[in-house]
């Protein structure tokens, strides 16, 4: 009772296991992600014939849409395991236009048959020539001794492989069970253990936030102590399929590590495994042990296990009192972002080559709006990056290149090869959607959050995707999402900062002035509100209002250590100044804001206000530190320079030369430039004030039709109101006065309130007279 055989693919020193999804070089595994080697399978299997790119995407991808240049990341990372170096192409040939062909000769060789003994398959080679006595005897004798050993070995065959799991299965670790009364493995090894087993493409362990949400679920303190009995509960209640259950002990001076995984249904065993360590400081050596033997017995692949497994000190650190403080600034990440922070520092005094605890640092200042702080720290995360897993170190690359170097289109492939490789890890479609809101893909900004939030596993109720529903203007589906939130217990500042918003686009000013009055305490984003409050004021025409929210934006930032923000909020008030014509107090705002920090956009921002307001020299200063600062940065590169050239050509009268000045901004023109307050299609009010000055009437007002197409975008920025001004005097020009008319008039019904010096506002005045 024979079953049909498998086939290999021989091709060069290659074979091609299917069944096994494994390529072998010299009978040596060549780790691939898992949709490279099925790109390379239907290559191979079609190696005669040219693969159109439509129908490749349509074979690696059945059921999901897809960019091409998924495929292209793929074939990229083919090319590099076959060892073919640059425009070889000895094995995959690009066809121009239509697709590609498997270029070297493929050899179909058939499986070994099987033959059946009492239940159970052995392997037997098939002889196509005539046998001899002594070569059946050699054969026989094998068959005898496959027999013998699979008959002797039944129980071994059922302990190893009837446990295996799915790389679809959700694996929930408790907490160790520590013994030796030594409180610094407490939580610790927890950490460590979940670092080594996060390395692994297969294993999906359930990440702390679920954890600590099904406790709630379950009337228990987030941070509870997740015991064997309470993680076997938060397996079954997040249909996990396995806990990992670890204990250490002490025997003398030596320690004694292990590890059990058990069917969270059935509490039946599926793979236990242990190691010693003859002292405190290889305690976490044997926890790599444990770790790598574990991942092996639960179904992962050996070439998987031996590619993702590096050591726990390079993972980590080697410190346990290192390992303790990332731990405990781990589980309180997920909360109050400041309650970390001294937690991460501790841990990087405890061992100054921690390179995870630099990382994880960094991000957290840049998410506080500390850019400065968040990209020294992530800098020195990369310095150290060669010492760390594949895992951390897609972390580490594509934040560098993201938030240090600025390389948006490096960013976007760390992702991607971040996605590919560890495909169920919600930090890689969170970080894309982070680059497509820089690019401006506001619908991919929205689908990438999406997807990070069901990977999360965690509540769908998320302020990042209210975020994304404002940018998309969806205003209703945002503000049902952040009120539901409150009433399941959920509520974040940042939902307020959301409503606040939503708030200001529906004209709620009741609700914005609601939603204020319960933030401007609070010590982490009283001073994110009070700029909002100053950037309201302003688009109404308030100066003198906007001005006092300033003041105390700057003084709420600096008291919460916030230098960054604070000179952010002076550099937007600098520029809320030059639009208005308020030239006087632009060069105050932007040296208060230089004063505080050089931060990229801080100089940025500044560099615009004072090229607006005529200052070319302070302007361009700025525009040639950022060139030289930021030489990859693309948002530097292709936003800010551009505008500030402009800005300065404007001004001086020259709009004609300002216009093909910002051409380099066109592809990026929508995206917004910082998290923590950057501006938002600068450059297209720009392009339209050019327009203007370069008698273009037409062509201006195009470009201010694309500010009023994105409101969830501009927001409450000033030139969503000027945008309405721009209007008018573009179609003035053009000599249309019956669309000339209602624009004037929505910008006056914006300012019914504003103050009545600001001097373009007397200039709208008298262009309206001249109207009538």
């Amino acid at each position: 009772m024979s079953k049909e055989p498998n086939h290999f693919y021989e091709f060069g020193p290659f074979r091609l296991d299917p069944e096994k999804l494994l390529l072998l070089r010299d009978n040596r595994p060549v780790p691939l992600p898992p949709k490279a080697f099925d790109t390379l399978f239907v290559l191979v299997r079609n190696s005669e014939s040219v693969v159109l790119k439509d129908d490749l995407m349509k074979s690696v991808w059945p059921d999901t849409f897809v960019e091409e240049s998924n495929l292209a990341q793929n074939i990229f990372v083919l090319r590099k395991a076959l060892g073919e170096t640059a425009g070889q192409n000895r094995y995959i040939a690009t066809v121009p236009g239509r697709g590609y062909r498997f270029a070297e000769k493929v050899r179909v060789v058939p499986e070994p048959e099987e033959i059946v003994v009492q239940g159970r398959s052995i392997t037997h080679l098939v002889i196509n020539e005539e046998s001899s006595p002594s070569k059946l005897w050699r054969w026989t004798g094998v068959a005898a001794v496959a027999v013998a050993a699979l008959l002797g070995g039944t129980w071994y065959w059922r302990s190893h492989h009837a446990a295996k799991l799915t790389d679809k299965d959700t694996v929930v670790l408790a907490d160790f069970a520590n013994t030796t009364g030594d409180p610094v493995f407490d939580g610790t090894l927890r950490q460590g253990l979940s670092a080594q087993l996060e390395q692994s493409p297969f294993l999906n362990l359930l990440s702390d936030q679920r954890i600590g949400e099904t406790l709630s679920l379950m009337a228990e303190p987030k941070d509870t102590r997740l015991t064997h009995e309470l993680a076997r509960e938060v397996c079954q209640r997040t249909a996990g399929a396995a806990v990992l259950d670890a204990s250490i002990a002490q025997l003398g001076t030596r320690y004694l590590l292990t590890l059990r995984a058990l069917d969270c249904s059935s509490g039946e065993p599926l793979a236990s495994t242990e190691a010693e360590a003859s002292d405190k400081n290889r305690v976490l050596d044997a926890l790599g042990k444990i770790a790598a033997e574990t991942r092996g017995k639960l179904g992962e692949s050996l070439a998987s296990v031996q590619k993702y497994d590096v050591p726990p000190q390079d993972v980590t650190t080697p410190s346990l009192e290192a390992l303790k403080s990332y731990s405990l600034a781990m589980k309180e990440r997920t909360g109050d972002f400041t309650r970390c922070i001294p937690l991460f520092q501790r841990a990087i005094d405890e061992d100054p080559n921690f390179a995870m605890a630099y990382a994880q640092l960094g991000v957290i200042y840049v998410n506080l709006g500390q850019t400065v702080r968040g990209a020294e720290n992530i800098r020195k995360a990369f310095e150290l990056r060669d010492r760390v897993s594949e895992r951390e170190k897609l972390y580490i690359a594509s934040h560098y290149d993201h938030m240090v170097a600025g390389d948006l289109e490096a960013a976007r492939k760390d992702y991607e090869l971040w996605t590919q490789l560890y495909p169920r890890d919600p930090g890689a479609p969170a970080g894309l959607g982070v680059v497509y809101f820089n690019l401006g893909d506001f619908d991919r900004v929205l689908t990438m959050t999406q997807d990070a939030v069901n990977l999360s596993g965690k509540s769908k109720l998320s302020p990042n995707l209210v975020w994304c529903y404002i940018f998309v203007n969806r205003l209703n589906d945002g503000k049902a999402m952040a009120l539901e939130a409150q009433t399941h217990n959920q509520d974040d500042p940042l939902f307020h900062l959301n409503l606040y918003i939503i708030d200001f686009l529906q004209r709620d000013f009741a609700g914005m002035k609601r939603e204020a009055a319960g933030l401007v305490s609070n010590p982490t984003w009283g001073h994110a509100v009070l700029e909002y409050e100053a950037d309201t004021a302003a688009y109404g025409g308030q100066f003198a209002k906007a001005r006092e929210f300033t003041h105390r934006a700057v003084d709420a930032a600096q008291k919460a250590d916030n230098k960054q923000a604070a000179a952010v909020d002076e550099a937007e008030a600098a520029i809320r100044e030059a639009l208005v014509g308020n030239m006087a107090l632009v060069k105050q705002h932007a040296r208060s804001a230089l004063t505080l920090s050089n931060g990229k956009d801080v100089e940025a921002i500044s560099a615009i206000a004072s090229s607006l307001a005529g200052d070319s020299t302070q302007a361009m200063q700025l525009a040639n530190d950022l060139g030289k600062r930021f030489p990859q940065d693309t948002i530097v590169q292709s936003n800010y320079l551009p505008t500030i050239r402009a800005a300065c050509e404007l001004r001086h009268g020259d709009g004609g030369k300002a216009i093909p000045t910002l051409a380099a901004s066109e592809p990026y023109e929508l995206g917004i430039t910082a998290l923590d307050g950057g501006t938002s299609l600068y450059p297209v009010y720009l392009r339209g004030e050019s327009y203007l000055a370069a008698k273009l009437g037409p062509a201006a007002a195009a470009e201010f039709q694309k500010i009023l197409d994105h409101p969830g975008v501009v927001q409450n920025e000033l030139i969503g109101a000027l945008a309405h001004l721009g209007q008018g005097r573009a179609y003035a020009l053009s000599g249309d006065t019956n669309k000339a008319h209602p624009a004037y008039q929505e910008f006056f019904t914006l300012w019914k309130d504003a103050d009545p010096d600001v001097p373009v506002l007397k200039q709208a005045k008298a262009e309206y007279a001249k109207l009538q």
